[in-house]
């Protein structure tokens, strides 16, 4: 389930989460989300 949450980012912060971005799609070769790239890496932050 997930649940729609808005909150501030530092631009710092945003910048490492779109460079993460785009190195995933160049991986991939698809579309990623923001919020995916945000959601993993917390995922892994926090396990």
């Amino acid at each position: 389930m997930t649940r729609r949450i808005t909150m501030m980012i530092d631009d710092d912060l945003d910048k490492k989460i779109r460079l993460l971005q785009a190195i995933m799609i160049q991986k991939e070769n698809k579309s990623i989300s923001y919020s995916f790239v945000l959601t993993s890496t917390l995922k892994k932050a926090l396990k």
